[in-house]
């Protein structure tokens, strides 16, 4: 049977959908039962016989924080997808996600070598691998270094993945994928899907900042082949294109048939706008709009690279373009 925890999530509900196009057995841990019709929801961009799939799910109302409620969800579970993580750039958030982010992922590993689990499959990010040398293109050998420029999640995903290799080194078979901005539908309140709903708001601004992108349909189709291979104890990147996010919200727009953001802001504006967002958010204790690490985030220049899994599984990516035009169908279907 596989397990997949953050099945509620944004890559753990679209892998869930194409799991269950195949006859394995599928159990996934949930917190909140009002969110398993959020899963229902994202299963309706893919198949009118929503229910016929989400069936093939067993739920279990489980915390990967909270050891005992993980005792019954291991039972006769042969592969492990670990999709839940708690993702912020709220420094207040940082315990919280150290708690979630590694504690909790310790413990998933803890399980899975107890119960003899044949392979494990850990989604980190991009945020973990470390900088580019020389100017070449970011790929898996980047090794991460610490510095006060880390911020608390990628920390923290990098502090999961340290607990993912203890497990290798206890004879669990693992692999790890560090995704790019994963572009998806479904959850239009929060990361990259946010940026739809802005631009359909009327967003009128952009910088021109660069990183990886990849559309959750290419993260979930990567995992399950990698679990199904022979491949283990490795990890990879995937990243469709390396692309400005000017490029993605222009894109956006004009797929959603809404005006392109018109203003760009530079590192100033954003350096001391986020500045101004700390002050107003200690004053009235609202989640910030920007903070220091997504300002710098929104200019960085990143290039990663996908060779590794394009080279050994033969995978081909969707280009971001295509990704945005779907998502955008699907948005306009459930949003406007």
């Amino acid at each position: 049977m596989i397990l997949v925890t953050g099945g509620t999530g944004l890559v753990g509900s679209h892998l869930l959908y194409h799991l269950s196009q195949k006859n394995d057995k599928i159990r996934a841990i949930f917190r909140t039962k009002k969110k398993l019709e959020h899963v229902k929801k994202i299963f309706s961009f893919y198949t009118d016989n929503v229910l016929q799939y989400f069936s093939k799910i067993e739920w279990i109302q489980a915390d990967i924080t909270d050891i005992p409620s993980l005792e019954p969800v291991f039972n006769n579970i042969t592969q492990v997808y670990h999709c839940a993580a708690l993702v912020s750039f709220n420094p207040k958030d940082y315990r919280k996600m150290r708690q979630v982010n590694i504690e909790g992922t310790a413990n998933l590993i803890n399980f899975a070598i107890d119960t003899n689990v044949d392979k494990f499959c850990f989604v980190s990010s991009i945020a973990s691998v470390g900088n580019a040398i020389n100017g070449k293109p970011i790929n898996e050998e980047n090794e991460w270094l610490d510095s006060d420029e880390n911020h608390g999640y990628a920390i923290t995903k990098y502090g999961a993945e340290m607990e993912v290799w203890r497990g290798s080194q206890e004879n669990l078979n693992i692999v790890i994928v560090n995704p790019g901005v994963i572009l998806g539908g479904g959850f239009w309140n929060e990361g990259s899907g946010k940026m739809f709903t802005q631009i359909n708001n009327g967003f009128k601004f952009y910088t021109e900042g660069i990183t990886g992108f990849v559309g959750v349909s290419d993260v979930v189709k990567a995992m399950i082949s990698l679990m199904d291979s022979h491949i283990k104890n490795e990890r990879f990147i995937l990243v469709s294109e390396n692309k400005s996010f000017k490029d993605v919200l222009f894109s956006i727009a004009d797929n959603l048939n809404k005006k392109r953001p018109s203003k760009k802001v530079g590192r100033l504006i954003t350096s001391i706008f986020w500045k101004i967002d700390w002050l107003l958010t200690k004053l009235t204790g609202k989640e910030p709009l920007l903070t220091k690490n997504s300002a710098k985030s929104a200019h960085n220049e990143s290039f990663y690279t996908s060779k590794k899994i394009m080279e050994q599984l033969g995978f081909e990516f969707e280009p971001v373009d295509n990704a945005i035009a779907r998502i955008s169908r699907e948005f306009k279907k459930q949003v406007t």
